[in-house]
């Protein structure tokens, strides 16, 4: 059985996320493996509230609210990593834009072995509306992805 030197752990603050992080502790069990956590904000769309496009008006983009969204992910990521202090070495990436995309993106940067994320077990016409992360990140990844299922309703 292949080793897993270097896994990405991809979460958000959602709260079925702690599974997937019990799972990933379980999971790593020497002091040889390093471990990156991501999570992606998407980015803010526009506020059209106030904004009347017949008399030219803009929708508003308000940096704070991303700002504000950045921190609050940044604190999470940093709560989450100081679980994982038996790890060899712990990174932590924040960043903002599609979230398929920037796990895809960490993974080849930071030369993955592994990647391991949840999957919220949607189906039907909420699949087909929203499509899957896990779904997409296993079909693009150039490394193992163990996709572990979060059905906590």
């Amino acid at each position: 059985m292949k080793k897993f030197h270097r896994i990405l752990l991809a979460i958000d603050d959602s709260p079925c996320t702690q599974k997937v992080v019990n799972y990933a502790q379980e999971f790593i069990a020497d002091k040889e493996t390093s471990i990156a956590l991501i999570t992606v904000v998407p980015p803010t769309s526009p506020a059209t509230y106030g904004a009347d496009p017949l008399l030219g008006q803009q929708p508003i983009i308000v940096p704070e609210i991303t700002e504000i969204q950045q921190n609050t992910a940044e604190q999470y990521i940093a709560k989450v990593a100081s679980e994982f202090s038996s790890t060899n070495q712990v990174f932590t990436f924040t960043r903002i834009g599609n979230i398929k995309e920037e796990i895809l993106i960490l993974a080849n940067e930071w030369s993955a072995d592994l990647i391991l994320m949840g999957s919220n077990g949607r189906s039907g016409f909420d699949h087909f509306i929203s499509g899957s992360v896990s779904e997409s990140v296993i079909r693009k990844a150039t490394c193992p992805v163990l996709v572990i299922p979060i059905n906590c309703s």
